[in-house]
Parts: structure tokens; sequence; C-alpha cells
């Protein structure tokens, strides 16, 4: 039995869902992040998960309890908001042990709780300080920290790194996960950081206009994205417009030239269908003698850091490769014609209705 599960969860303000037809299971001690873009619902079902929104219709259970109803204080949950929602008038120890002030938890044992929390969200030291003289990383392992300080069931995380510069943000969800790993605890972490989702999560759950799209492991949903959508909010992603040349084979026509896919057809000759290509599968030198290639116009390059993506023109529409920045890699000049190699397993053919959408 799952440890945490939403079952027919809907959410309604006014006439509008925000959230509707939300089923998940979550394991104990599970990390599952809910990735989306703005508006998509993750918020509004990590509220509710925590009681500070009611559900439309639906149940939410924690352990063996149905909590649909219960309020936030009676639920065993923690929640870290993207604002950090510290008191300003209240040192680290006493915003670290607040919660179980208000539990009734004796001095002696808050604040040997709180101390040790310090210690584990590394800020020995600094338990007189007040928010003001933090800096955001502090303040948001503070936050993590009066999150944990009332033992929570569940810990529930909404966007805490959004505020933070890079560097930051890369060593704290390193810090966030190596304690959830350490404390085993249930958490949903709520993120529009894709690479956040991948590198933290052990599921995802990517979601779209109040629904959920798809549930999967980090590579389930890299590499097996199950709609259009899905492929192309997660990573880099090569859309090609295409039509059906042989479906008997699997093969379709880019621009005219013929290519491979190891898939047979349903679809007759000449159906038009989109092709996904991820970047890093290309490469503009022959790898297999199977290989599919494309012939195509190199427009541009550009040095991403460790990361060099050429631009290639084939037809009307431009492929974009991958691959990584060796100093001694030669650059040919724009407007040389070049060609780009793939393997039949790179191409991903999207149903009809998503070509529409896309």
């Amino acid at each position: 039995m799952a440890f945490l599960e939403l079952t027919g969860v809907q959410k309604k303000f006014g006439k509008q869902f925000a959230v509707r037809d939300f089923n998940l299971e979550v394991q104990k001690g599970e990390f599952v992040s809910f990735l989306g873009g703005s508006g998509c619902g993750k918020t509004t079902t990590l509220r509710m998960i925590a009681g500070f929104e009611l559900p439309t219709a639906g149940r939410i259970r924690i352990g063996d309890r149905d909590v649909s109803n219960v309020p936030p204080n009676r639920r065993r949950v923690g929640m870290v908001f993207q604002n950090y929602a510290l008191f300003p008038n209240l040192n680290v120890v006493q915003n670290i042990a607040f919660g179980l002030k208000v539990a009734g938890v004796p001095v002696k044992t808050r604040l040997e709780q709180a101390g040790r929390l310090l210690d584990m969200v590394h800020l020995d030291g600094f338990q007189n300080r007040y928010p003001h003289q933090l800096s955001g990383g502090q303040q948001q392992r503070v936050a993590l920290a009066r999150a944990l300080a009332i033992q929570p069931q569940v810990l529930l995380l909404d966007e805490p790194l959004s505020a933070l510069d890079a560097k930051i943000r890369l060593k704290l969800r390193q810090e966030i996960r190596a304690l959830q790993k350490e404390l085993g605890i249930t958490t949903i972490y709520v993120t529009h950081d894709q690479e956040e989702a991948l590198s933290l999560s052990d599921r995802i759950v990517v979601m779209r206009e109040g629904r959920i799209e798809q549930v999967g492991t980090p590579a389930q949903i890299y590499h097996d994205p199950a709609s259009l959508f899905v492929a192309s909010f997660i990573g880099t992603l090569n859309r090609l417009r295409a039509e059906v040349a042989d479906p008997a084979a699997g093969r379709l026509a880019v621009a005219g030239q013929v290519i491979r896919t190891g898939g047979v057809f349903s679809r007759p000759k000449g159906e038009p269908v989109c092709v996904a290509l991820r970047p890093e599968r290309l490469s503009l030198e022959r790898r297999n003698d199977d290989d599919n290639c494309l012939s195509g116009i190199l427009s541009h390059v550009t040095l991403l850091g460790a990361i060099v993506r050429w631009s290639v023109r084939v037809g009307e529409q431009e492929i974009r490769i991958d691959t990584f920045n060796d100093p001694l890699l030669e650059m040919p000049p724009a407007g040389q014609t070049v060609r780009v190699y793939f393997p039949e397993a790179a191409c991903r053919v999207m149903e009809d209705s998503e070509v529409a959408a896309g």
C-alpha cells in the first residue's frame, strides 16, 4: 500500500478547474517532483496535501489516515515555502523550534532538537542570528530545519530554490537530497526547473493544465516521453515535420530525404507525422554503418560552455546537434554542406493529434 495516496483529486476555483482527475501513489521514503509550467496546478496540489486548500472532490490519504478534510496542523506535514516565511522577530533557533513550541514540547527538548537540526543543515553557530542577518541560502536552510523539526510524515517543498542564484541552488539541492535520504522522509517537491526535477527525483509527475501528463523515473521521462508536450518540456528537442514514405518498412521522408525509424506504420503513405530527436543523439560524423543521414547547410555554431551546439538547416527546418566541447574540435564555416547522422533508435514518431497540437 502506498504511503501517500491521492485518488480522483480535483480543485475548482469558481468555475475554473485548477486540478482535475489527479491520481498518484507515493511510496514511503520516495522523493517525487511535480514538474510543469506556471498555472499547471502543481502548487495547488501541494497545498491540498498540506491542508491549506481542501479538494473539491477526491481523497487524500497519508499512512492509514484519510486527511482530505483534516486541518494542516493535524496532518504531520512539513512545508517549505518559496519565500521562506521566517518570523523576522525570532532568531534562528526560535524559528526552527516554533512548531515544537506550538505543540507544547518542553523548552529543553525543543532546543535540543533545534540544535541537532542546525548541525544537519550546516548552520551551527548561527543560532542567535535573525533572518535579516542571513543570506538567502541560509534562510532557506532555516526554513527546511523548521519544517523537519516537527518530525513530519511528509515533507513538502514549494519551489524552495527559485529565488537563489545558480551556484547556491546547485549546492542546496544536493544537500536537500542527501538530507532526505538520510532521514528517509517521503517528499514532494514542486518545481518548474526540469534540471532540478531530473537530478533530485525518484519519480517525476509532469503536469499540464491541471492534469498529469506523465509519471515516471527521470530516465523514463527523458528517454521515453508519453507525449510531444513532455518530450518538448524536458530537455532540448528537435521536432521535425516528416511524412510517411514506406509504412511497412517504417520509413519517413524529411525534406525529401528518407530515414528509417525501425517501426511499422498503420498510416498511409504521404501522411504527415512529427519526428522527435534529442540533440545529443545526433552527430556530424558517422558512428555506425546503418545510421540515418540527413544532408543540410550549417547555419551557425554556438559555444555553451561544456557543450557546442551546431545548427543545421535541412530544407526549411533546423536541426540542433549537441557535442562536448573539445579544444581541438575543428569548426567548419557557416554555409558549408554537412551530413547529420543518427540511429533508428533515436527517432520518436509522435501521434497525429500531437503533431496538430505542436
